[in-house]
């Protein structure tokens, strides 16, 4: 059987985010708020550490985050193989807009640049903007690189995979 994943994009460079920042105000995100942001600023504040494609259930009012992932969640570099057409392909994948940011009880983890912002505080130094380098989320292992993670595929009982990692 021939399978069609040309809407696969397998051969982003996450680097290339950040290679051509001259069209961008420099440091963007201490100077406006989240609702004046442009699309490719809002887009630049995700720092590629794949913790919102972690699986989560509401238990008892709280948010609680499982090491299952988003079965196109590329875990070496972080990314979604399908970026671009992920909300045509996965039903309940869910947008960062800035409703979601706010959205009680809090879904994102703490360290997403998005709720940072919004709640007042700084961009971490591991952060690409800050750092100039997409690799900084994963050599401050702040990023889903390297942690043991498991794919939705086949997953029955998400609550055997529970995690209370001290960064979600």
């Amino acid at each position: 059987m021939n399978v069609d994943k040309s809407w696969l994009d397998e051969d982003f460079d996450p680097q290339a985010r950040y290679e051509n920042l001259r069209d961008i105000e420099p440091e963007f995100w201490k100077k406006k708020k989240l609702e004046q942001l442009s699309k490719q600023e809002w887009e630049l504040l995700c720092d590629g550490c794949g913790k919102c494609c972690l699986n989560k259930l509401e238990i008892r009012g709280k948010i609680k985050f499982t090491n299952t992932v988003c079965r196109f969640l590329d875990c070496r570099n972080c990314l979604c193989k399908i970026y671009e057409h992920r909300f045509e392909k996965v039903s309940d994948c869910r947008d960062i807009t800035l409703e979601a940011v706010r959205e009680q009880p809090r879904w994102l983890p703490q360290t997403c640049a998005y709720w940072l912002l919004d709640n007042g505080m700084e961009l971490p130094s591991w952060h690409p903007l800050v750092s100039g380098k997409a690799s900084s989320v994963h050599e401050a292992g702040m990023s889903l690189q390297n942690r043991e993670t498991v794919s939705e595929t086949g997953v029955k009982n998400y609550e055997d995979y529970l995690v209370d990692w001290p960064d979600l």
